[in-house]
């Protein structure tokens, strides 16, 4: 049997989870910022894990373009456009800011070229684009030392040949290139350029890590790497390096899968994702199934690649904790981050959501990471003694206001997926994970409304789960532009173009090794005649009556209103194809027996009574998760501890462990 190993890096600790002869095994390990790399290696020396293959979630793209470190890029468009990366849309994330201050361009205006070409809205030529003008703007580019070029030129969705043009005599002198029919062949130029640049920017500086990473396996044994992408599926490396800007988002969306995944196995499919790491806090509505979109942001810059749908918020157990100008407490969205981490770890000094936790008694100082790392309950509470002259000098009080306004900002952000899309939270069930998720879980829940939390058994590494058990996905998009009619003509070019998608994605998966039970999946992006933006609407058949009827229950239950009457405009078609990942078998992984009581005691087995702070001092018991078995149960207040992370069952809830491992925890009514 196949063994599989997942990793996710995050901005604190790098997790890992490990499938192999039917069980699982988890660690967990400070990241390298420095070079994401060398935790990845250094984990699999500690842990002594011999996977035959890696599913790796990447931050390397994501940091690239926040702290801009991706490579010296340049871009060629038509003639005209050069400015389009600067100019926009006229939108206004934040309407009553009256100064503004949109993030400069990836490319500078010193780096942005345009070349005489031009295509009309047909894809037919106007302005043929000559050979010699290529060769001569790529001769400057040499000069100037340029590492990856994007080009993006004016209608090349309907017509790549100028594109292709330039990609193909880039890539003869060894340029890096990156050329929008490739990333994204679809309407709308400053969507459509500003993620071609994105790949562009960052795509070197994941060949070169991949490339490190790959050389590292190679020399322990392991031969396969795939890469987890936004979408929520894994490519192989190679596939993953020409398309760079598919991992930008990565890691949330391997959580939300292995989020779904355990739920619906405990039979809960209508879920909403709470994951809390050291940095932020992502959150995730799934009603039936894992929901996506094509319209993302990273730093200001439009991302439009399919992702899982995620909201996050700056938010972790990293997240310091400060007094502002006006006396106002706050917390995030700036980071402690691995180095020098939360005060308690020893070397850094600024207080942290983890020091307010540590310091009320919810973590507990001799068993983080399963006693591997000691904290500091000292330097937890002297990096919180300025905070708590705001609060008469009680550094208790300090501690859990910090915990409180942290609850707030991740309450907001639950409310921006339910309430204010029109869900009721209170007919969902709340799945905690990352390292810190289960300790805020209970008091978001309450806030909420919602009826239950579900933790699953190995949460602090559940996105490392969902990594190991995603699936090989490729997806492939042709924009249409076109109003849908029943002709003949019509039906035959909407299927030309969904079977030429689906012949890329079969061959995609192919080179990658996977040509058996592929399964294809099709969705059309339509909208009303006059409308700016579309939905998504996936279809079983490509009959206009049939995926016309399906677009207008959509919009009724979107929008709460439909217009039968009125055209449809199909804008693009979208294909995914996906082949199965690692067999991961739940509930051959992770369930266990009856409960046994002790000899003599009858209950479930605690360890000690400690001491922690809620509304105030209450007596807590302690539980060890890896001795709770199916059908214990349990009351608050009470902790339950693991290598991974440490749930919080506040007074008035109480909690079961179901048959496949999970905590099941509501409030007493």
């Amino acid at each position: 049997m196949t063994s599989v190993l997942g990793v996710d890096v995050g901005g604190t600790f790098t997790d890992f989870l490990l499938w192999e002869d039917g069980e699982l095994s988890v660690y967990k390990r400070p990241s390298t910022p420095d070079d994401p790399s060398r935790g990845v290696l250094a984990g699999l020396d500690e842990a002594g894990f011999s996977p035959d293959e890696v599913v790796h979630g990447s931050t390397v793209a994501t940091n690239a373009v926040l702290e801009r470190k991706g490579a010296k890029t340049a871009l060629i468009t038509t003639k005209g456009f050069r400015d389009v990366l600067a100019i926009g849309r006229q939108t206004r994330p934040k309407l009553y800011d009256l100064e503004p201050n949109r993030p400069p361009p990836l490319i500078p205006d010193t780096r942005r070229f345009e070349l005489n070409e031009r295509l009309d809205h047909h894809g037919e030529t106007l302005e043929k684009l000559s050979k010699r003008d290529v060769e001569q703007l790529l001769d400057k580019l040499v000069k100037r030392g340029i590492d990856s070029l994007a080009v993006c030129f004016l209608f090349s969705f309907l017509n790549p040949a100028h594109e292709r043009m330039v990609l193909d005599a880039a890539r003869k002198r060894g340029i890096a290139c990156s050329a929008s029919f490739e990333v994204l062949p679809e309407h709308r130029e400053y969507e459509r350029t500003s993620t071609t640049v994105l790949n562009a920017y960052v795509a070197p500086v994941v060949e070169r890590y991949l490339s490190r990473l790959s050389e590292g396996l190679a020399s322990r044994g392991v031969g396969g790497l795939r890469i987890m992408q936004s979408n929520g599926g894994s490519a192989r490396t190679g596939a993953t390096a020409s398309l760079a800007v598919r991992t930008v988002l990565s890691g949330p969306a391997g959580g939300v899968a292995g989020a779904f995944q355990v739920a619906k196995a405990a039979g809960q499919d209508r879920i909403i994702t709470l994951d809390m790491g050291g940095t932020s806090t992502d959150v995730c509505l799934c009603d039936g199934s894992v929901p996506f979109t094509s319209e993302s942001t990273i730093d200001g810059m439009p991302l439009r690649i399919p992702t899982v749908d995620v909201h996050t918020v700056g938010a972790g157990g990293g997240s310091i904790a400060r007094i502002d100008a006006g006396g106002a407490l706050r917390v995030g969205p700036e980071s402690a981050g691995a180095d020098p981490g939360p005060a308690c770890y020893g070397k850094g000094t600024q207080p942290t959501v983890t020091d307010a936790h540590l310091v009320l008694g919810r973590l507990r100082p001799d068993r983080f990471l399963g006693g591997r790392m000691e904290l500091s309950v000292a330097a937890a509470r002297r990096s919180l003694k300025p905070l708590a002259r705001s609060f008469g000098g009680d550094v208790q009080e300090a501690a859990r206001s910090v915990v409180r306004v942290a609850d707030a900002s991740m309450e907001r952000a639950l409310r921006v997926i339910s309430v204010e899309r029109g869900h009721d939270p209170r007919r969902f069930t709340l799945v905690a994970f990352g390292g810190a998720g289960p300790l805020h879980a209970c008091q978001l829940a309450e806030s909420l409304g919602i009826p239950r939390v579900l933790v699953p058994p190995f949460p602090g590494v559940l996105s490392a789960f969902g990594m190991a058990a995603a699936p090989v996905t490729t997806d492939h998009v042709q924009a249409l532009l076109s109003t849908v009619d029943t002709s003949a003509a019509f039906q035959r070019r909407l299927d030309r173009v969904i079977e030429r998608l689906e012949s890329q994605a079969k061959r995609e998966l192919a080179s990658q090794g996977y040509t058996r039970r592929v399964r294809i999946s099709r969705s059309l992006d339509l909208r009303y005649a006059g409308q700016s933006y579309e939905l998504t609407v996936p279809i079983a058949s490509t009959k206009a009556t049939t995926y016309s009827r399906a677009f207008h229950a959509m919009h009724r239950r979107r929008y709460g209103h439909s217009d039968p009457s009125r055209a449809v405009e199909v804008v693009s078609a979208r294909v995914r194809g996906e082949a199965p990942g690692a067999p991961v078998k739940l509930d051959r992984a992770l369930s266990g027996g009856k409960s046994k009581p002790l000899p003599g005691s009858g209950r479930t087995p605690r360890i000690e009574r400690v001491p922690v702070r809620f509304d105030r001092e209450r007596q807590t018991w302690l539980y060890e998760r890896s001795e709770l078995k199916s059908g214990d149960r349990l009351r608050g207040p009470a902790l339950v501890l693991q290598l991974d992370a440490t749930t919080v069952i506040p007074p008035g809830w109480h909690g079961r462990v179901d048959r496949i491992g999970n905590l099941i925890l509501e409030q007493e009514r």
